[in-house]
């Protein structure tokens, strides 16, 4: 896998590629800011970029930014944003924009590196990764009367290893159930969410859409927790 690294700090993006190194993804180039990133990309073909979500030169968005212009000029390229913090609002502006191979982890879990070579892996092939810390931060702050309410507590555990980009098989694994029990809980899901099948959505990704926009709309605690 190829990658190019995105961060202000020379110390971040070295430590960051002798990590990858050591997992065997190779760091065709870094970048001190979101515009010698796009110029490299024009040059230097790679399956996957990592960004910081805060770049020069104010240190808000640009990274978020940028991720949106790349997915449209880049298409195939696989992105993922990392941030110091758990913001939800952006990880769902990230995936509202680009909702296929595209990521979103905190800073403080790169220190794992197969985890951190999933998540590149996974987006290469045009799949998701959310960080947990995140998804469960959005999925404990709901809209009280929503679409969301009609799941049932497993329901809305299989949606939540959904949002991580988790495979069926692995939150078969995860919850100790039957892979043929949770696609009936997906279907259930999909259902629920009045997602009907067409030929170009990915309704995985628009479940996880429709609990993500309920961040940040007078949302509180599930009840039954």
């Amino acid at each position: 896998m190829r990658v190019v690294i995105c961060d202000d700090s020379a110390l971040f993006r070295k430590g960051l590629a002798l990590l990858l190194d050591r997992v065997g993804v190779t760091i065709v180039a870094q970048a001190a800011d979101t515009s010698e990133l796009t110029a490299l990309l024009e040059k230097q073909p790679a399956d996957a970029v990592i960004l910081d979500v805060r770049m020069p030169p104010t240190f808000t968005d640009e990274g978020l930014v940028a991720a949106t212009e790349l997915k449209k000029r880049f298409p195939a390229l696989g992105v993922l944003v990392l941030s110091t913090y758990a913001e939800g609002a952006l990880a769902a502006r990230l995936l509202e924009s680009s909702p296929r191979g595209v990521g979103y982890l905190l800073k403080d879990r790169v220190d794992d590196a197969s985890a951190l070579r999933d998540a590149l892996e996974r987006v290469a092939a045009g799949g998701v990764a959310v960080d947990p810390e995140v998804v469960s931060m959005l999925f404990r702050l709901r809209q009280e009367e929503s679409l969301a309410d009609r799941l049932t507590a497993r329901e809305r555990d299989v949606l939540r290893l959904m949002a991580e980009g988790r495979s069926n098989a692995a939150i078969a694994r995860a919850l100790f159930l039957g892979t043929k029990t949770v696609e009936a809980h997906i279907a259930a899901v999909l259902t629920k969410l009045d997602l009907s099948q067409t030929p170009d959505d990915n309704r995985r990704v628009l479940a996880v859409l429709t609990w993500l926009r309920m961040e940040g709309t007078g949302a509180h605690q599930n009840r039954d927790r």
